[in-house]
């Protein structure tokens, strides 16, 4: 891919998420009734005074403002860092930007994005309730949860990276999944209601098997995008691999 068109694509990627916060927290005044009970007021209680209109409940959202925020670093990276696959010195911002998408980007992504539709094609309720379609534009609910899956899935495919250490990059995914699962319960304790419908539906001996599996498939998601970017980048892996080889031996 050539800089000018890596630059278009991470500049436009960036801005249609921020444009989609905008629309959320903006344009989308008011939430019907029947969403407002059945999250209890909590986003818009004052009595909580949650961020981003109290958005910030929804894995959704976290993901989005991840992509947001890794897109920019891109964008940063296009200018000021360097894409080479083997560079003699590897910015900063080239090594955040690389392990953002190992550890947080790509698997969190997917995670948002299978989970959601496939809960769609089950239930539509438990995830995305019939009401919010009053208020809620298909177009934004498709850049929440279907152009994450797809951009990251074309990031991987024109940019080069060498994914971090498994154990650096699971820790990092680890940390951030286990926040957010924290962050349910914090909700969960002081709103007195689930933020996803599905979880008031299922015992606490399913619960823990609901969060047990959510955090293996994004084990299982971190894996598969270590494979997919690897089988990718197949040929520069190598010759990364070789070049080190042949340094450490001239040493």
């Amino acid at each position: 891919m050539s800089s000018a068109f890596r630059i278009l694509f991470h500049g436009l990627t960036a801005l249609h998420y921020f444009y989609a916060m905008y629309y959320d927290l903006v344009v989308i005044d008011e939430y019907p009734k029947e969403i407002k009970e059945l999250f209890g007021g909590l986003a818009s209680n004052e009595k909580y005074k949650l961020p981003l209109k109290g958005r910030v409940i929804f894995l959704t959202y976290w993901g989005l403002i991840l992509q947001a925020i890794y897109f920019t670093v891109c964008l940063i990276n296009d200018f000021i860092g360097t894409n080479e696959v083997a560079p003699r010195k590897t910015p900063l911002i080239r090594k955040l930007k690389d392990y953002m998408l190992a550890a947080f980007a790509f698997p969190v992504a997917l995670n948002v994005g299978v989970t959601f539709w496939t809960l769609m094609a089950i239930d539509r309720e438990l995830v995305f309730p019939k009401a919010l379609d009053a208020v809620f534009p298909g177009w934004l609910n498709h850049v929440m949860h279907t152009n994450i899956v797809i951009f990251m899935i074309l990031e991987i495919c024109t940019s080069f990276r060498q994914y971090p250490s498994r154990k650096a990059g699971l820790a990092g995914l680890g940390i951030f999944m286990a926040c957010y699962l924290s962050w349910l319960h914090v909700i969960r304790h002081y709103g007195g209601i689930w933020v996803y419908p599905v979880l008031d539906v299922l015992n606490l001996p399913q619960r823990i098997v609901f969060f047990a599996v959510s955090l293996g498939f994004s084990v299982g998601l971190y894996l598969f995008g270590e494979f997919f970017n690897n089988l990718i980048w197949t040929k520069e892996l190598k010759q990364l691999k070789a070049g080190a080889g042949a340094s450490k031996k001239t040493k």
